[in-house]
């Protein structure tokens, strides 16, 4: 699985932008600096889990927070380093997964966004995720993330398929629900148009795992985080029965 993964995110890189260009994260990022300020967190060093191509990491680091970016694609840390150098903004950005980080100190938070807790395989990775970001964190710091909803994974992707007409890029999303396994294979078909008015081909595939709440939140315990609040989405209102993703914000204790 991990194999998988990898080998889908070093293809993938390059469409990432242009098929989550209707996330909002101006709009995230203003939810995340919110809730950090309320826990008393305006500033100091925070770490984007699963940076990607790093454009949070920017709104992040405009905000006054100093940013670390980790994300275990090569491909995607490559655009990202390209983004942060025009920016002129400092961000350290390494080459690591959630469940393998080893940091150079401490940190004041930690975000993973966009379904990066998802993409861990098993419990096991989930855990062990957890476990680096807290070993890392000081005592007070927040742990801010997101997951797809079982309805999300259900109902919404179930075994739907749809089709992205983005430019000179097209897409083609096919999902896979097994339910006793709660995960969701995604196949992918990308169509690029050349310079030449051809198309260029390619096929990737990944999956994602959903996580029961009940399950999260001991994980986190686990971990020594305390769970404040969950979020319906990237807005102050409660989670429903119909949230597609959720957000958790949790507190590393003291010992």
């Amino acid at each position: 699985m991990k194999d998988r993964q990898q080998n889908f995110y070093g293809n993938f890189a390059g469409f990432y932008d242009a098929l989550t260009e209707n996330v909002d994260r101006a709009r995230m990022a203003g939810f995340i600096v919110e809730k950090l300020a309320e826990q008393g967190i305006d500033g100091g060093i925070v770490l984007d889990a699963g940076c990607g191509t790093g454009e949070l990491c920017l709104h992040l680091a405009r905000a006054g927070y100093d940013l670390i970016g980790a994300d275990p694609s090569e491909e995607m840390l490559e655009i990202a380093r390209e983004r942060v150098m025009e920016s002129g903004e400092d961000i350290l950005l390494l080459g690591q997964g959630m469940e393998e980080l080893d940091l150079y100190g401490t940190i004041r938070a930690a975000v993973s966004t966009l379904d990066t807790v998802n993409h861990l395989p098993d419990r096991e990775a989930v855990r062990r995720a957890f476990s680096r970001v807290s070993l890392f964190m000081e005592e007070g710091g927040v742990f801010l993330f997101d997951v797809n909803t079982h309805y999300k994974h259900a109902q919404v992707l179930g075994n739907n398929a749809y089709l992205y007409d983005l430019g000179d890029l097209y897409c083609g999303w096919q999902n896979e629900w097994r339910e006793e396994e709660g995960v969701t294979d995604i196949s992918l078909t990308f169509f690029e148009e050349g310079e030449d008015g051809r198309f260029d081909r390619c096929d990737e595939c990944f999956s994602e795992t959903w996580y029961a709440p009940e399950f999260l939140q001991t994980a986190l315990e686990e971990a020594g985080f305390a769970l404040l609040q969950r979020f319906d989405g990237y807005r102050d209102r409660p989670v429903t029965e119909k949230s597609q993703r959720v957000v958790y914000l949790a507190k590393k204790e003291g010992k």
